[in-house]
């Protein structure tokens, strides 16, 4: 199977384990929206070329065929997941040799969203899961990344979206993201602004208020021209803002937030917003870097 070529397409990692489908039907979807090819991405990490285990035990080349052949049969099967729910979307698969973290990566580079699964564990797990594939590739990717929680959640209706507001050019190009999926969608906007109340507090919390809606308002303005038709909410919330995003969301489609595009250690901060949701977000979350890195 090999790469879709011409419009950017919507990369999506696959889960070897067919019973985790939840990311594969997120993206399925979207590029049925989006009307946009979809690639189907599995990395393998592969032993170390010239190691011979002993006591007759296949050699390298037998476990490394061995694994090709095993990728090779689950994206067969992922992409005929795909054309069974989404007949009319292009697909196409990738084997790849790597870390799955570096290997999205590198398929970021030329795609319209990168999509994932996730899975709610404990602190230490995270770290060598999904969370260890999920924050290097938002650090990084100039694209959209959706990170797709196993199992589905429930939503509610009317189907809505929470957008994650807080005045700044990331926050403006994740309205931009939050307004285009509640179009495609038929769904409600929730743009949300949390105000944290500073430890050393405020002269006048009436007037820090009136700011944030006034940042909120200016934001969201001039946005609601192209999609007229998406019904928005604004709403300044007082409380910590991993806190106060994960309780909106919690029945959303997806909560949506922006990130610094910043790379390296700057951009993987310990108790940043977008690490945060991504931790305790029961529904889909979508970062999206700031325009220009896009």
């Amino acid at each position: 199977m090999t790469r879709t070529e011409g419009r950017p397409p919507i990369v999506v990692g696959v889960d070897p384990d067919p019973g985790k489908r939840a990311a594969l039907a997120w993206a399925a979807d979207e590029a049925d929206r989006r009307r946009l090819p979809l690639l189907l991405v599995l990395a393998q990490n592969v032993p170390t070329p010239g190691y011979r285990p002993t006591g007759g035990r296949p050699s390298w080349e037998e476990w490394n065929e061995a694994l090709h052949a095993t990728g090779n049969r689950v994206l067969r099967e992922a992409v005929a997941f795909v054309e069974s729910r989404h007949p009319q979307v292009q697909v196409s698969g990738l084997l790849a040799e790597g870390h799955p973290a570096w290997v999205l990566r590198e398929q970021a580079q030329n795609a319209t969203q990168v999509v994932l699964g996730s899975w709610h564990l404990s602190a230490v797990q995270e770290l060598f899961t999904s969370t260890a594939v999920a924050l290097p590739l938002i650090a990084h990717a100039p694209c959209p990344v959706v990170v797709v929680p196993e199992p589905e959640h429930v939503t509610l209706q009317p189907p809505y979206f929470v957008v994650g507001v807080d005045g700044s050019p990331r926050s403006a190009a994740s309205v931009d993201f939050a307004f285009e999926e509640a179009a495609l969608r038929g769904a409600v906007l929730r743009a949300l602004y949390v105000w944290h109340r500073p430890r050393l507090g405020v002269l006048d919390e009436d007037a820090a208020v009136q700011e944030c809606r006034r940042l909120l308002s200016e934001t969201v303005a001039g946005r609601t021209a192209p999609h007229p038709e998406v019904e928005v909410h604004h709403d300044v919330v007082q409380g910590h803002p991993v806190q106060v995003l994960t309780k909106a969301s919690e029945h959303a489609l997806g909560l949506v937030v922006g990130t610094r595009g910043q790379g390296g250690f700057t951009g993987m901060l310990l108790g940043s917003v977008s690490q945060g949701v991504l931790h305790h977000a029961h529904c889909p979350v979508i970062t999206v870097p700031h325009a220009p890195d896009r």
